[in-house]
């Protein structure tokens, strides 16, 4: 089990050493990473998103909204309502997040046979819940 905890710590300082070079945090790299950027979202849905509390929302988005990645902007449809939008620096950043994310040096060393067990290991851990693909199907 330590193992497992090992590459587990292990991805998460790489793609949190990737974050930090775009100059980000990893809690608003997620914010980031759950909006959509051609739907703008409410920030109660972020907040839903995101598992928390819309009072911890109302720091990340402020954080985006100092970087200029995201703007409040009024609801056309109710305008009693602000949604966040993702502006185009937004999106050229939440690549370089999508990318940290996804980025799996850790697993390059593996043969294709090797990712497939690893695939089919995980979900097994997972109880048949694994988020994202482990490799090639």
């Amino acid at each position: 089990m330590r193992r497992l905890t090992h590459v587990a710590a292990a991805l998460r300082h790489q793609q949190d050493t990737a974050i930090a070079t775009l100059g980000l945090t990893p809690a608003v790299a997620r914010a980031l990473h759950e909006l959509d950027p051609d739907r703008p979202l409410p920030a109660r849905d972020l907040a839903e998103r995101l598992g928390c509390d819309r009072s911890n929302v109302t720091a990340l988005v402020d954080k985006l909204e100092q970087a200029s990645l995201v703007e409040r902007r009024t609801d056309p449809a109710d305008r009693r309502q602000k949604t966040l939008v993702v502006t185009e620096a937004g999106r050229e950043v939440r690549d370089g997040v999508d990318a940290a994310m996804s980025d799996a040096r850790l697993l390059a060393g593996l043969t294709d046979a090797e990712l497939a067990s690893l695939r089919e290991l995980v979900w097994k851990v997972s109880d048949g819940g694994c988020p994202e693909a482990c490799g090639p199907e």
